[in-house]
Parts: structure tokens; sequence; C-alpha cells
């Protein structure tokens, strides 16, 4: 059974004053809660995070690690095996790879080496299942961006056999495969969707097993990529374009397409795509109040750029005295911008999933939060606070047996029908032609 650590006294906080209605609301998604399998599908990870000194089983400064999975109820997460785009070379390829094996590396000490008695990596709906029963947490692996498969086609079943369930033929910047979502906004295209070495790729990905994720390539590419996929496909965290117009998020089009294909949408709680421009207006009240923070402290907040030209020692100091007037700020952001400029919050994001239901059906949409890569919305900020999710799913009438499927019965089955077309397509390689 799962254990809701750190909810019951958001239980007694919330329902305190509350109708008898509201109170049977609460009640019965906790309940729900407590039941379901639930599962995020794009969590990023640091490897410094994965050491014996500093790990998941401790309290970090992180949306997700062990601690706030087991207090808000969050059962599965996908680690992500994650590479930006660089120039499309040998060279390219190779650091993007070395990247990426230290990513499959960290994932692999976690659930062997440092608490395989609290964590066991899955890569069947089986696994999944049989670890939730046992009272373990799940993790899986994803990899965001096939940029370090380089033009070694091989390299896609050598990740399927390191774990990978799911993998993305581009970021944010057009790949040896496929066109990023990035030239809707430059005008500039590579491939015109799919690349001949992209339709290879699709084609390998069938054959050994990995979801093709459609969460970053252009609009063009995706489209191209469900017409030549033999599986359903995913789209590991993006939203509803019609909701809000982004180029990370998916038109009608692609959703439909996606319906047909047999896949699943993951729904992400990434403020920029849920609502942008609210979320442009609560940051930028905020951050008058964090220079305010920063001016009592003595030192002024500076750009990016202007951080990685400070020697370490510098930007050493300028982090911690940055992260004590987040401190600062935080009860002041609470207070004085919240109620006037609200954040994106959890009722934003499920109106994504709700347009997304309502147009291709309850059985193709999921959830997931890219949390530690920018994502989290108000009142889903980390792992600790998954329950909240849940509970605005209740408050407009879902039933169990739909929340089980949004929070992970819907990707549990598109993984298994990948499997077996997996299957189907080794098993007709293998036969012989009578002479």
């Amino acid at each position: 059974m799962k254990k809701l650590l750190g909810l019951s006294l958001l239980a007694m906080t919330l329902t305190v004053g509350c109708g008898s209605g509201e109170k049977e609301i609460f009640d019965k998604a906790m309940d729900i809660h407590e039941k379901v399998i639930t599962l995020d599908t794009h969590v990023d990870i640091n490897v410094n995070n994965f050491t014996e000194e500093t790990n998941y089983t401790q309290r970090l400064d992180t949306q997700v690690d062990l601690v706030k999975m087991e207090e808000g109820g969050l059962d599965v997460v996908w680690l992500v095996v994650y590479t930006g785009q660089d120039t499309l070379s040998e060279e390219g390829y190779a650091a993007a790879y070395e990247i990426a094996d230290a990513k499959f590396k960290a994932i692999h000490r976690l659930v062997e080496e440092i608490a395989p008695d609290q964590i066991e990596l899955a890569t069947t709906s089986e696994d999944v299942r049989r670890i939730v029963a046992e009272g373990k947490k799940v993790a899986m692996i994803g990899v965001e961006n096939a940029y370090p498969v380089g033009t070694d086609l091989s390299r896609i079943e050598e990740f399927y056999d390191r774990g990978a369930r799911y993998m993305s033929l581009s970021h944010n910047g057009h790949s040896q495969f496929v066109d990023s979502n990035t030239g809707e906004e430059n005008g500039e295209w590579l491939h015109d969707g799919v690349s001949e070495l992209g339709k290879q790729a699709i084609a390998e990905m069938n054959r050994v097993g990995i979801m093709i994720d459609l969460s970053h390539p252009s609009q063009k590419a995706n489209l191209q990529t469900i017409q030549l996929s033999k599986a359903p496909v995913i789209a590991s965290h993006s939203s509803a374009r019609a909701v809000y117009d982004h180029s990370r998020n998916l038109s009608d089009e692609e959703l439909m397409a996606i319906k047909e294909n047999g896949g699943v949408v993951q729904t992400v709680a990434f403020r920029g795509y849920v609502d942008g421009e609210k979320h442009a207006a609560w940051q930028e009240a905020s951050r008058t109040i964090l220079e305010e923070e920063a001016e009592k402290l003595g030192f002024e907040l500076v750009s990016w750029g202007d951080l990685r030209e400070m020697s370490e020692a510098e930007r050493d100091e300028y982090m911690e005295l940055y992260r004590t007037a987040q401190d600062n700020a935080e009860p002041r952001i609470e207070s004085e911008v919240n109620p006037n400029t609200p954040p994106v919050n959890v009722s934003d994001f499920v109106d994504h999933l709700d347009y997304m239901v309502g147009l291709i059906g309850v059985e193709h949409v999921g959830i997931s939060s890219d949390f530690d890569g920018g994502g989290g919305v108000y009142n889903w900020m980390d792992a600790s606070e998954t329950f909240n999710v849940t509970h605005e799913l209740v408050k407009r009438g879902y039933s169990e047996e739909e929340i089980e499927m949004l929070w992970s019965g819907n990707l549990l089955r598109v993984l298994d029908e990948v499997q077996a077309v997996a299957d189907d397509l080794q098993s007709q390689a293998k036969v012989v032609p009578a002479d």
C-alpha cells in the first residue's frame, strides 16, 4: 500500500473549515491517490546527485528525490538521459555520448548500489506493477535527444539494453534525424521534417522496442514520424497548442494523428508552455521582490551569462547569497504578488489535460512534470505535492478508472504495445524462407 507521508498535515490544513462536499471530494481524492500508480514521464537529472555522498535518499535541493516522492505519493519517475544539441559532427556526437553514458551509469548506480531497497529499475509494465506492490519506488529511463546516437544506429539497441524505453529524435535544435520545433521560431529548417537517417532510426526504434517521443521535434517531423512508425508513439512532456500557442505544444492536427496512431500525450506542467503570458507577468512582479531582497544583502542580481564568466569561488559566493535572497523573498511573493498576479497553477495545467481529453479521449492523455528541467506549477512544484494533481482531477469529475489511466495506465499500455510490435518484427526477421 502506498504511504502518503506528508499528506496528513496537508489534509488537516485543507479540510479545516471546508464544507461537507469539499471534504468528501478531498477524502475521495486521497483514497484514489493511494490506490492508483502515479507515473511521471519526465524528470531531469544531475549526475552529481547520484554519488555516495549526495543522492536521492536525502532531501536534496531538487524537485525530485525519494523523500519527496514518498511524501507526495509519486510511484514512478522516468529519469531522463538528456543531452543538448550541438554540431552535427563526429566530435559533437562523441561528446554527447559521454554525457549520455554518465547519466545511464548514474541511474544504474542509484538503483543497484545506492538505494536498491528503496527504488528499482523497471523496463516493462509488469516490472512497474510488481515493484510498486513490493512497496518500492520505480525508476524508468527516457532519452531526451537521440543526438548522442550519432550516425551509429547500433546505439539505439545499446540504449534499449541499458534500460531506455523512450527516446526523442531531437531537442531544441535540428538533429541528424529530424527538424526541431525551434524552426517555427527562427524559420530555419534542415530536413523538411525527417531525414533519411531519421527514417532508419524510426524503423530501428520500432524493431528494438523503444517508444518514439514527439515532444521536441517540429510539427512536420512529428506527423511524418507518426506515418512512418509501425508502433504507437508518445509525447513525453507536451501540452495543447490550442490552449496556449507555443511551438513546444502540440497542434490539434498532431493530437488527432497521435489518437489515430494509438499513442499518448503526457501533459506537461511547465509554466511557460501552460500559460506563458501569465507566467511572465508573475515572474516580473516576483523579480522586483527578489531584487529588493538582494539589495538588502548587498548584491545585485546578474544574468546567467554574467554568472558563467565568474570564477568558481565568485560563483559559489553569489549563489549562496542568491539562495538566501530567494528564501527571504518567498513569503513576500506569497503574500504580496500571488494574490494580485497569480502564478500558473495546477488548475491551469489541468485545463490542458481537459482540452486534450475532450479532443482525443481520455485513453490518449497522461501526466508529466519536467521537474528539475524547468517544470512545475504552483501547488505541484515538486514531487511532494503530487497529490494536488489527483485532487484537481477529482474536483473536475474524473472517475477513479479515468485517473488511473491518466496517471499511468495509458502510458503503460503504449509501452506494452510498442514491445509487442518489436517482438513481432524480430520474429519476422528470424523466419528463413524455404528454398
